[in-house]
């Protein structure tokens, strides 16, 4: 096997680095107030707001700093129980949700059997939804059975709540749905 010079390098500071670093722990330097310093450098100045991450039902702790409004940086919270400051490579890749320049920032649409997308505003996507949804609802709805029971219920429209919203909205989004008529109701965090 062939060892370049630049890998022969790269090889020679790490193990260097290695070995000073372990020397120096072996002897007993205690490296705690380092690492300490490190940390309150990298997020001097930040406000610190407590978050969960979003990606599944486990509901992971996160601490959230930002500078003047904007996010700076996103990490685990070691005060949570549920992953005692450590994410899985999604929950590591929030900031980068965050910060990616590619991320949709507005509502599209593209009308059926269109080629290009079209900027809406949120209140005409919201308008549009609660339309296609009245108009689904009504065309399918259930008042009674044949038999003469009285049902009010629609089995076209599906509703599903999110794991990392607390359970009061969950709560009110299945009152909501129910007294709608809608039977079909899950939440993510029992997928």
């Amino acid at each position: 096997m062939e060892l370049a010079r630049r890998d022969f390098l790269r090889l020679s500071i790490a193990a260097g680095t290695g070995t000073a670093l372990s020397g120096l722990v072996g002897s007993g330097v205690n490296l705690s107030p380092t690492v300490a310093r490190a940390q309150e450098l990298r997020i001097k100045g930040a406000k610190t707001t407590p978050s969960i991450c979003p990606y599944c039902s486990v509901g992971c702790a996160t601490l959230v700093n930002t500078v003047d409004g904007k996010i700076v940086n996103i990490e685990g919270d070691p005060r949570s129980p549920h992953n005692e400051g450590t994410l899985c490579p999604k929950g590591a890749a929030i900031f980068q949700l965050h910060v990616n320049p590619n991320r949709p920032t507005q509502v599209l649409h593209r009308a059926a059997g269109a080629a290009d997308w079209e900027v809406w505003d949120l209140e005409r996507a919201m308008n549009r939804i609660a339309e296609l949804f009245k108009k689904t609802r009504d065309e399918t709805f259930i008042e009674k059975l044949p038999s003469g029971k009285l049902v009010n219920v629609t089995a076209a429209v599906f509703a599903l709540g999110g794991a990392t919203l607390e359970i009061e909205f969950n709560h009110l989004c299945q009152k909501l749905m129910r007294g709608l008529g809608i039977v079909a109701i899950e939440n993510q965090a029992r997928i």
